[in-house]
């Protein structure tokens, strides 16, 4: 099942892949961007990733905190997800990608988005992926979630490369309403 602006995120207890812990909701920063990416080794993800690692002083002064879920074990994260300056979660299992609704389909490759973010982290990395821990059609999902677990902002991608970008992201916590002392108010982006 899909999730929408307004609805109540799924909770989320878990742990980084170097051990600190995790909680959705969270209180402390006005908002948690969920982000669920596909294998640790994706060239696509991991350019993505890039990109907002270098921006990341700009995303946690709007207060957000961001949260990185692949579907790869913790091992195959630490060797491409290991320095990032964000919180990267192992869900090998995919717990929380089927809570959030996220999938997968044949379509996601065949964008041609797709092939040139892969080839520019193969460049930028010079490597490339050797496993691909529960397949390569993984979709992306974001979330955007407020201090009382309600999803502000949501994008299912439609191919492998379809995410917010930091300017997006920005945009999108900055028009969103502040978390109301009545939990029951949920915010929203206006349209």
């Amino acid at each position: 099942m899909k999730l929408s602006p307004g609805d109540t995120a799924p909770s989320i207890a878990a742990s980084t892949i170097h051990g600190k812990p995790v909680h959705v909701p969270d209180p402390v920063p006005r908002y948690v961007h969920l982000q669920f990416r596909r294998f640790a080794g994706c060239p696509v993800c991991n350019f993505h990733l890039l990109t907002m690692g270098r921006r990341q002083a700009e995303i946690a002064a709007a207060g957000i905190r961001q949260v990185v879920f692949f579907h790869s074990s913790r091992e195959e994260m630490l060797k491409y997800q290991a320095q990032l300056p964000f919180d990267c979660v192992a869900d090998a299992d995919k717990k929380h990608f089927k809570a959030f609704g996220v999938e997968t389909s044949a379509w996601a490759l065949l964008h041609p988005r797709v092939f040139w973010s892969g080839l520019r982290w193969i460049l930028a990395a010079r490597r490339f992926y050797t496993r691909a821990e529960n397949g390569i059609l993984g979709l992306p999902a974001d979330f955007l979630v407020d201090t009382h677990g309600r999803v502000v902002a949501c994008k299912y991608g439609a191919h492998a490369d379809d995410h917010w970008e930091v300017d997006e992201l920005l945009q999108l916590a900055s028009k969103a309403q502040p978390a109301p002392e009545n939990p029951g108010d949920a915010p929203v982006v206006p349209a």
